[in-house]
This record gives structure tokens, sequence and C-alpha cells, in this order.
């Protein structure tokens, strides 16, 4: 029932496979199934103008496929590594190096600052409220705070 489905398409077989696997894509994570659908639209289009025999079109399907993935695997690690926020789970690590006024004083090595809408739990030496504080490192969920000279 497949093959007479498959040879009654004949070349529009390979649309129909290329539009299952970009469906396909939508549903996995990565982008597996993107490189194998735009291959299987390209022999389809292939198919379309030339008359090769099925195993022609299969053997261009998987060079192809290969071909597509290997480059496309490049191009998203490429991609992957020059866009993003290295800090995005490291929300303290946007404030090192960064220049704060403390409103309540640091009293026995750790207090509290406010920085935007959130207040954190600093740690550092004792001062006074109103002292020019650095945040110079992170320390689980508490920023580690120096005065600033």
């Amino acid at each position: 029932m497949i093959e007479s489905t498959i040879a009654a398409l004949g070349p529009w077989s390979w649309f129909v496979l290329g539009l299952l696997l970009l469906g396909l894509e939508i549903l996995a994570p990565g982008t597996i199934f993107l490189w194998f659908g735009l291959s299987a639209l390209v022999v389809g289009v292939v198919a379309l103008l030339f008359d090769f025999a099925w195993q022609v079109d299969v053997g261009l399907f998987l060079v192809l496929s290969l071909v597509s993935l290997l480059i496309g695997r490049r191009l998203m690690q490429k991609l992957a590594s020059e866009k993003g926020d290295p800090g995005l789970n490291q929300r303290g690590s946007r404030y090192v190096g960064r220049e704060f006024t403390l409103a309540a004083p640091l009293n026995e090595g750790a207090g509290n600052l406010s920085i935007d809408d959130t207040i954190w739990r600093i740690t550092g030496p004792d001062m006074p409220a109103g002292t020019k504080v650095r945040v110079e490192a992170i320390d689980g969920a508490r920023l580690v705070v120096s005065r600033v000279s």
C-alpha cells in the first residue's frame, strides 16, 4: 500500500517526505530533522526536473542529508557561540565590577544591597551606610563586595 502511494505520487513523494520531516522538527528538540527535510525538498525539485531512477534519488537524498547535516551543525555551533548571554543563569555575575552605595550598614560581614528591583545578600568587611562598594565576586546567592577607594 505504501509502495503504491509512493509510486502514484512520483516525485511529489519527496515533497511529502520533506514536509513531514520539517513538521517532525517542530516536535523534536534540536535541528536534526530540518536538514533531512530540506534535503528531501531539494531531491523533490531535482526529481521533477530530471527523470532519474529511484535509486539515484535515494542516493542523492543520502548525500544531501549528510552534507547539509554537517554544514548545518557547524553553522548552528557558530551562531550559538556568537549569540546569547553568558550570565543568563547567573544573575549576580552581571553585577561583578559595578559600584553601588550601601543603603544599610554592613555588620559582622553580612548585609543587604538593593540593586534595581532586587535585594541581594552581600558579604564583605564591616562598612557604614552610604559607603560606595564594588561587587568583586559571587558566592552562591551572595555578592562579595569591597570598599571603593
